[in-house]
């Protein structure tokens, strides 16, 4: 690379990042504003008020027909978008950059809003990914839709925007997405996700994403945890992969479910979720710091995994514009908390513990899922700030993927991208009957 190579590559990088930052952060302001807006509205309105139902299910049925509309106009946005880029990678897809990130953007915020539990993640890395086409377009470079540094560079972007974790963010480049470590493109992922973070926390003010603050390290005796841990979460994200996956293909293939009644079934579970369950929720219900404080019964804390796993498959399975990490993430820091309390009736640990605990369920979790452990644990110490404990939750995400890897569960992005491809062919989106389409570059659909 010369010198003329390597400051366009520098501005290209330090482009995307910034405007990545811009777009993303943005989506996480409004998705938290509108959860805080609807949070206190409908606490300081009470659930009994029967207008208030009648709100409640009337505005998740307008959310359920613009995700359906938003689909209809851009079926690419469909799912968490991470399988959809990573064929883009490899010259087996294309398409309307900022199509893709207006309908992306819209979608995931509508999901979001409507209480399903769905990330912001994948969101996230896909529009990260259309910006950088987007650049690549205003350097009119013809390979802009295909070419890495725009594609891959834009998705570490978009991760760390999304979880102010610019490390995760190049972990993931090249280890979920397989880019080849060379020079270029580590100049190029670590300037855009670094950059994407900066420009964020500048403009909008965000912090760490679960600051656990200060807890005590754990000691050299405590390291029977790691593979008690490791295997229980690799054993549980196996567990989980096949219950995805099995959901959303028989989703794909029923003929009881056209695309508006997919949609509108999560939607719907939501608002019930909400009168008779709503721990279930984001806003509504625990957060992962509050599970590392709270003394709940095994029994309850073993109903809301249960549950929580269950919805996120039936929302992912919807085909709605949403990721996958954050789920997995909640997940994690629930059977985290199911492992504590199971330990604590043993008299095994200490409640000091429960938080490393957690972080390294999540991590855990994460990795088996995805199996990508060194995202997964970059993604907790960031987001946590836990770098003390970086041993344990590293070692812990390489014990689960391991594991999930034994049991023949595969990585959940790998099933996604295969189910995406049918011989050779992008599968069409069933908004329309099914007919042969052998362009590679054509319409892409179900919920991936």
């Amino acid at each position: 690379m010369g010198v003329s190579g390597l400051a366009r590559t520098i501005v290209q990088a330090l482009l995307i990042g910034g405007v990545t930052g811009v777009v993303i952060g943005l989506f996480r302001h409004l998705n938290h504003v509108i959860t805080h807006w609807i949070v206190r509205t409908v606490n300081a309105h009470g659930l009994s008020d029967g207008l208030v139902g009648c709100a409640v299910f009337f505005g998740l049925l307008l959310l359920a027909v613009l995700s359906v509309l938003l689909l209809r106009v851009e079926p690419l946005i469909s799912g968490s978008g991470i399988p959809q880029v990573e064929l883009m990678v490899r010259g087996k897809l294309r398409m309307n950059w900022f199509r893709v990130l207006l309908c992306k953007f819209a979608g995931a915020l509508t999901a979001l809003t409507g209480g399903l539990s769905v990330g912001r993640e994948g969101p996230c890395i896909m529009m990260g990914a259309s910006l950088g086409v987007g650049v690549g377009r205003l350097w009119h470079d013809p390979k802009a839709a295909h070419e890495p540094r725009f594609l891959v560079g834009g998705s570490a972007a978009g991760l760390g925007a999304a979880f102010g974790a610019p490390l995760a963010g190049m972990c993931f480049a090249f280890e979920e997405m397989k880019t080849p470590l060379r020079t270029p493109m580590i100049i190029t992922c670590a300037i855009t996700a670094f950059t994407a973070m900066l420009v964020m926390q500048t403009i909008y003010g965000f912090g760490l994403v679960l600051p656990f603050g200060a807890r005590p390290m754990l000691t050299w005796v405590d390291w029977w945890l790691v593979p008690v841990v490791g295997v229980a979460m690799g054993a549980l994200g196996a567990l989980y992969n096949t219950l995805l996956i099995r959901l959303t293909l028989w989703a794909d293939t029923t003929k009881m479910l056209p695309l508006h009644l997919r949609v509108v079934i999560p939607f719907m579970c939501a608002g019930l979720f909400l009168y008779f369950y709503p721990t279930v929720l984001a806003g509504f219900g625990i957060t992962a710091l509050q599970l590392a404080d709270m003394a709940l019964p095994l029994t309850a804390l073993l109903l809301l995994l249960a549950v929580k796993m269950v919805f996120s498959c039936a929302s992912f399975a919807s085909g709605v514009a949403g990721g996958l990490l954050m789920p997995i993430l909640a997940m994690g820091a629930m059977a985290g908390a199911c492992l504590t309390s199971a330990l604590l009736l043993f008299d095994v640990v200490t409640p000091e513990k429960s938080v490393v605990i957690l972080l390294m369920c999540m991590a855990g979790l994460f990795g088996s899922s995805v199996r990508a452990p060194l995202t997964g644990a970059f993604l907790m110490l960031e987001m946590t700030g836990a770098y003390s404990n970086m041993a344990f939750i590293i070692v812990t995400a390489y014990i689960a993927a391991v594991v999930a890897d034994k049991i023949g569960c595969e990585p959940v992005y790998d099933s996604l991208r295969r189910r995406c491809i049918v011989e050779g062919k992008i599968k069409r989106p069933r908004l329309k009957p099914r007919r042969p389409q052998r362009a590679v570059g054509g319409a892409f659909g179900g919920a991936v």
